[in-house]
């Protein structure tokens, strides 16, 4: 079963190393992690994407709270979150295709954010099966490189009003 979990934590060097070492010790594969500034001066917050046993996986969550710097830890169920990834595509665009790719770019709600040459970079954004959609209908052109970003999520609601 895929987990998803938020971590608030000091913004301080070796978090992520602590952080990541948790996981990996009892076998996770860590699918994604993300991190980045809050609205807390000095404090970050992770979203961890794993596969595991609901089990081991509560025991993990345990032991994350236990680490100095780790201020909080939820498991964010999938129906009480709002969920965001974002990727950026480079298509190669040739007079012939160029319609068909406005097409989809205005189907999956992209934006071209760089356009050189016969190059276009384009941004998406949204839930995983959005971008993956997206992939999924540029692939039929020649993608030169891609990259995504891991999953970002919030609870609904008050934060801690949702257990």
């Amino acid at each position: 079963m895929k987990h998803t979990i938020s971590i608030l934590c000091d913004d301080i060097p070796g978090v992520m190393t602590r952080i990541s070492g948790l996981f990996s010790r009892r076998g996770f594969n860590i699918e994604s992690l993300t991190v980045g500034h809050t609205e807390i001066p000095d404090k970050s917050r992770f979203t961890i994407v794993v596969k595991g046993d609901d089990t081991v996986l509560e025991q993990v969550r345990k032991q994350l709270q236990k680490l100095i710097h780790v201020l909080k830890v939820r498991d964010i169920k999938r129906s009480l979150a709002v969920e965001r990834e974002h990727a950026l595509i480079k298509i190669r665009v040739n007079e012939e295709q160029r319609g068909e790719i406005l097409q989809i770019i205005t189907a999956v709600q992209a934006r071209i954010v760089d356009s050189a040459d016969n190059m276009w970079i384009l941004e998406v954004t949204g839930n995983s099966i959005h971008i993956d959609n997206a992939f999924n209908l540029f692939r039929s052109y020649e993608i030169l490189e891609s990259i995504r970003t891991g999953k970002i999520a919030l609870e609904r609601g008050e934060p801690g009003s949702v257990k």
